[in-house]
This record gives C-alpha cells, sequence and structure tokens, in this order.
C-alpha cells in the first residue's frame, strides 16, 4: 500500500493548487470598492486613453498615442518601422511618454517607442484609477490569476510523476489498472480546471471588468466610425484605414527585423 502515499501527495498538491486558482477566480470577480461606483460612470466620462487601456492593455494606448501624434503633424510614421518626431513638445503624460523614448536625432524605432510608453508610470496610473473605478481589474488581480493557473500546471505535472513513482514500487494488493484509475481522479480535476480556466480566459477581457466591457460596447455604437481614433482605441489597429499607417504601427510585432530609416 506504499504507492497510497504518492496518491495522497498528488491530491494535496491538486487541491491546493485549485484552491488558490478559485480565490484569484473569486478576487477577479469582486467588484471594486473605491470611490467611483462602475454603474455611476457613463461612456461619455471615457477618455481615448482610458478606452483604448480597456480594449487593449498599455500596448493599445501606446499605438493610439503614436497615431494620435500623426494625424496632427507632430510625428511621422514611416512603413519601414521608423518614426520622426515634428513637434518635441508633449501636451499629455502619454505624449510625453512617447517623445521621452526619442534619442538626440529625434528618431527612432516603432517598437522601441512602443514599449518605452507601455512601461510609462502615465500608463500605470491610469490602470490603477480604471481599477479604482472598477472598469478594470487590478494588476495584482490577473497577477493573481496567471500565478493559480500556473499551480494547477503543475500540479498536473505532480500528478503525472507520483502516477510514475506509484507504478515503480512494488504493489501485489494493487494492479496497474487500479492504480492508474486512482491517479486518474486528480488528472482528471487539474485538466477540468484548466479548461474552465482557458474558457473564461477567452471570455473575459484581461484589462476590462464587465462593466469597463459594457462602457465600450457604448463607446463603441455612438462614436466608434471606422476610421476614427475611437475606432481605433476600441478596435485596433484593424481600424487604421491608412495601409502606411497600419503597417507602421503593426511592425515589429511578429518577428520582423528592424527596417531601414524612412526619413
Amino acid at each position: 500500500m506504499f504507492w497510497v502515499l504518492f496518491l495522497f501527495l498528488a491530491w494535496a498538491g491538486v487541491l491546493l493548487a485549485c484552491a488558490r486558482l478559485l480565490r484569484a477566480a473569486d478576487g477577479a470577480a469582486e467588484p471594486a470598492t473605491g470611490s467611483a461606483a462602475p454603474h455611476r460612470r457613463h461612456h461619455d466620462e471615457l477618455s481615448l486613453y482610458e478606452a483604448a487601456y480597456l480594449a487593449g492593455g498599455p500596448e493599445r494606448v501606446a499605438d493610439l498615442t503614436l497615431l494620435s501624434m500623426q494625424r496632427q503633424r507632430r510625428l511621422l510614421l514611416a512603413h519601414t518601422g521608423w518614426v520622426t518626431v515634428v513637434d518635441p513638445v508633449g501636451r499629455d503624460p502619454y505624449e510625453r511618454s512617447v517623445l521621452g523614448a526619442f534619442g538626440p536625432d529625434g528618431q527612432e524605432q516603432v517598437v522601441c517607442v512602443r514599449t518605452a510608453a507601455e512601461r510609462d508610470p502615465a500608463v500605470r496610473a491610469l490602470a490603477d484609477r480604471l481599477g479604482d473605478a472598477g472598469l478594470a481589474p487590478r494588476a495584482g488581480t490577473r497577477q493573481g490569476t496567471g500565478e493559480g493557473v500556473r499551480s494547477v500546471r503543475q500540479a498536473c505535472g505532480l500528478v503525472v510523476a507520483m502516477t510514475v513513482a506509484a507504478l515503480c514500487v512494488p504493489a501485489p494488493e494493487a494492479t496497474t489498472g487500479m492504480i492508474l484509475s486512482w491517479f486518474a481522479l486528480p488528472l482528471i480535476l487539474t485538466l477540468g480546471c484548466l479548461a474552465i480556466a482557458r474558457f473564461e480566459g477567452h471570455a473575459h477581457s484581461p484589462w476590462a471588468s464587465p462593466a469597463g466591457q459594457r462602457l465600450l460596447v457604448e463607446l463603441a455604437r455612438e462614436r466608434g466610425a471606422r476610421g476614427s481614433l475611437t475606432a481605433v482605441a476600441v478596435r485596433g489597429l484593424r481600424a487604421v484605414t491608412e495601409p502606411e499607417l497600419r503597417a507602421a504601427l503593426a511592425y515589429g510585432r511578429r518577428g520582423r527585423g528592424a527596417g531601414q530609416r524612412g526619413y
């Protein structure tokens, strides 16, 4: 009966991991208790930067800022993946985060500018405000859910390892089929939790809470004309009607090499 000890270890790991994931999921489902209640906010109160964050996170905020400045002729975006500064004065924290990524020659790769803008404290402050308002999950909540999923995956590996160990231990009173059937139960539980977590991850946005998603739908319905900055904030680069601008903003996302300087 020594194999039963391995079974207990497998169940202990599985139950702890599943409890961690459930606790993280429960925390993500709790409404925020901040001063700004979600049901009191109307979509007209959402700025374009807020809409961009709720729809696509920090990367969408950076893309929106670059496109907005380009349309005002304050930046020049080339389809080769380079961006050039025309007006070096930022009018808000997000524009300043973009301009701060340029060197003294006023020219930089789009991917480098985007990365610097995503990590700017202004974007983190925006995420915190939306989290306090109940429109976005807090960063700690997203991290907790990710760690919970990783724990369940590790528990799945633990079950497999314990199964192999149990089969290596002589057990005259138990057949191989019997041992496998007992270990199949915790394995099914871990795989079920992973399947549910994957389904829930696809059903819900990692950046917007249900309240935030409702505001985005209303905003897109009323002000989301194709090609507008609102449409880009909500739907991303597929809403950009200019092919060269879309190519410039998409440059470097899928392993493309560095381009030549466009200006």
